[in-house]
């Protein structure tokens, strides 16, 4: 199968040795791309064109039952096999109860592997399990993930980090949700930041935009502000 016409596949682990192999070991059938992390796999699954997702549960940053909870909660419907070293039927449920599709227990055959993401893929062409990676509405302006661009109405634009593009991007797709500091922690950075970084990038993104981009829930947390 071409790189064309191949299903494209997310892999989401963080084993420096398993990841890579498994891209290589998968070329044959699916045009595989691999995040290291829970807040890159979330960043990627959020504004990628996907078939099919392979998600390890035991990643930094965001654990894969807590990542798939996330996509499913922002609409993304793509297929998702979770791959573990937990084989208990409570983790099994646990996974699939979060929104997966299928669950792999590690050690794992990799023929039994690619069989299950033939069987998740098989129901439609490339790209017809997912939604449409739009732009994310912040007032009159919009956000474009995938090249990290706040646009203005007028076309002013205002080019943003990956880290600011997370935090946005978590806050646009929930605007009437107030997010507490633990989850934005959670959701858009690196188990070893403390949750003071939330507070850095809501700084940051004020100072490039405007402070009512974000608004503060005084002993709470944030939500989704505006700009005109």
């Amino acid at each position: 199968m071409s790189p064309a016409t191949a299903p494209r596949l997310l892999l989401v682990e963080d084993d420096p040795a398993l990841g890579p192999l498994l891209v290589e070991l998968l070329a044959d059938g699916f045009a595989a791309e691999l995040a290291v992390d829970g807040p890159s796999g979330l960043q990627q699954g959020l504004t990628g064109q996907w078939d099919v997702m392979v998600i390890d549960r035991g990643l930094p940053g965001i654990d894969g039952i807590r990542l798939v909870s996330a996509l499913r909660g922002h609409g993304i419907d793509t297929p998702i096999l979770i791959l573990t070293a937990l084989g208990a039927v409570a983790d099994k449920v646990e996974g699939l109860d979060a929104g997966a599709n299928d669950y792999l227990v590690k050690p794992f055959d990799i023929d039994e592997l690619s069989a299950r993401l033939r069987a998740l893929t098989r129901n439609g062409k490339p790209g017809a399990s997912r939604k449409p990676a739009g732009p994310l509405a912040v007032g009159s302006w919009e956000l474009a993930e995938a090249s990290r661009v706040l646009t203005s109405p007028y076309g002013d634009r205002v080019e943003l980090s990956p880290a600011e593009t997370r935090l946005l991007a978590i806050l646009a797709a929930e605007p009437g949700r107030v997010f507490t500091r633990a989850e934005l922690l959670e959701l858009a950075f690196a188990a070893e930041d403390g949750p003071g970084i939330v507070d850095t990038y809501v700084h940051h993104l004020r100072k490039k935009t405007a402070r009512s981009v974000i608004r503060t829930v005084h002993g709470t947390g944030y939500h989704l502000g505006g700009l005109e």
